[in-house]
């Protein structure tokens, strides 16, 4: 009988490409995959720990695979991902849920087929967390959830220890790929019918440091777009203190790369950006708002915020709020502050009370959200191209895709487009997304 495991993710687009390493481990290994928790005989959580909620949500959801356990003793449970590097956390996951089968971390997710093979053998459970990164490995399965466009990770690992946030103490120091590596992955991602692949990295624009070969992120960049059969190219995340004038001029000149930028700014505020450990200010931002308007066409730009960072005050928020109408964001990730232990925000003094955190998130969301829908408003009328992924999710018969600035484009289409760049026109405008029709 063959054996079924389900996998379930928190966290960013490096844990979705870490779950999709899982999977394909597991496919090797003849393992199918299931939706259905009920039916499973492994379960893998992958974990984030940037945001309190994530960690809630591991809590609560382990607490339920207690029963299914009792149910069914064969059952292999797994707990990964970044919320296991944070400081005795694995430890604390053995004892609150000792039916846990195995638990490791970011560094180790290669040694997975050994694990499970170990406790299939054994039933022993395994507790395997390595402090350290070790080099690169390549090679790994991968079982990709889309078969039209791909996450390429082009680094691990962040040296910015901005003091909110605990991704460089659980994901490690930065280390790059060499680009053949990543040129050969791409290449065969083309060879499979593939048309995107977003880079990925903590900061990619830190891209290259520490390789024997001299190449930086915008030679990276220009080296992709020269890929045949390649057709677009998008990025994440980009730090703005290492946004340099070479890459928004190879995103201006390369063909391929998106217009689409994503630059988190965190607060609006000169004072706030100094305490988050940031390394710019708000006129520098400002400045490369400007740069990347001026040389990229129709750029949409995108961003992080968080609010009610320890010792905000109100002129540091209304400063965010003001920052938000003056670049006219296309979307914003917005988050409340919550206490990473382990940071050093995390001691500051001044933490701001719930109740005016979320005063201050609602008149934040209501701006980004008014100004995203005028700027979708602005494509009405107009034919633009689309990377049609799928049926629309909407489940209403429609197909979607994006356009090369990554808005989201619900439209009625033949099946056989799926997979294909077509023209659509946008005959309307919502707040989160757009209608159109093919032509």
């Amino acid at each position: 009988m063959e054996s079924k495991f389900y996998i379930e993710t928190w966290g960013c687009q490096m844990n979705a490409e870490d779950s999709e390493k899982l999977s394909g481990m597991l496919k090797k290994l003849n393992y199918t995959s299931t939706e259905n928790k009920d039916e499973a005989d492994l379960i893998i959580f992958n974990t984030c720990c940037v945001r309190e909620n994530a960690e809630l949500k591991v809590f609560g959801n382990l607490g339920v695979l207690r029963k299914l356990k009792a149910k069914n003793p064969n059952l292999i449970i797994t707990v990964c991902g970044c919320m296991m590097q944070e400081n005795k956390m694995a430890e604390d996951i053995k004892k609150r849920f000792p039916f846990v089968d195995i638990i490791m971390g970011t560094h180790n997710i290669q040694m997975f087929p050994s694990y499970l093979k170990e406790v299939k053998e054994s039933r022993k459970s395994i507790l395997e967390i390595w402090d350290k990164e070790e080099d690169i490995i390549e090679g790994l399965p991968i079982d990709r959830e889309s078969k039209i466009k791909a996450f390429v990770t082009i680094m691990y690992g962040c040296n910015n220890f901005c003091t909110y946030c605990i991704v460089p103490y659980v994901r490690g120091r930065e280390r790059s790929r060499k680009p053949s590596d990543i040129e050969a992955e791409i290449k065969k991602l083309v060879g499979e019918g593939y048309k995107e692949v977003t880079l990925l990295g903590q900061n990619v624009n830190s891209y290259g440091k520490g390789l024997e070969e001299e190449i930086n992120f915008a030679g990276l960049l220009r080296r992709i777009n020269k890929i045949e059969g390649l057709h677009r190219i998008r990025f994440m995340t980009s730090h703005p203190k290492d946004l340099t004038d070479d890459v928004i001029k190879a995103v201006a000149e390369c063909d391929k790369v998106c217009e689409h930028i994503h630059l988190p700014v965190q607060s609006g505020s000169s004072e706030i950006m100094k305490k988050m450990n940031r390394h710019y200010d708000r006129d520098y931002y400002m400045s490369l708002i400007k740069k990347i308007k001026e040389q990229v066409k129709d750029v949409a730009i995108t961003t992080d915020i968080i609010v009610g960072f320890p010792g905000e005050t109100e002129k540091d928020f209304e400063d965010t709020l003001s920052l938000v109408e003056e670049v006219r964001y296309d979307s914003a990730f917005t988050f409340l502050y919550s206490i990473r232990e382990g940071t050093p925000a995390a001691k500051l003094p001044s933490q701001i009370p719930e109740d005016v955190k979320h005063e201050r998130f609602n008149r934040l969301v209501e701006a980004v959200n008014r100004i995203c829908a005028e700027k979708n408003k602005e494509y009405e009328g107009k034919v633009v191209e689309i990377l049609v992924e799928g049926k629309s999710k909407n489940n209403d018969g429609k197909l979607m895709g994006r356009t090369r600035t990554g808005k989201l484009v619900n439209f009625i289409g033949s099946e056989d487009a799926i997979g294909k760049l077509i023209n659509v026109k946008i005959t309307k405008a919502q707040s989160f997304s757009l209608v159109g029709e093919e032509i």
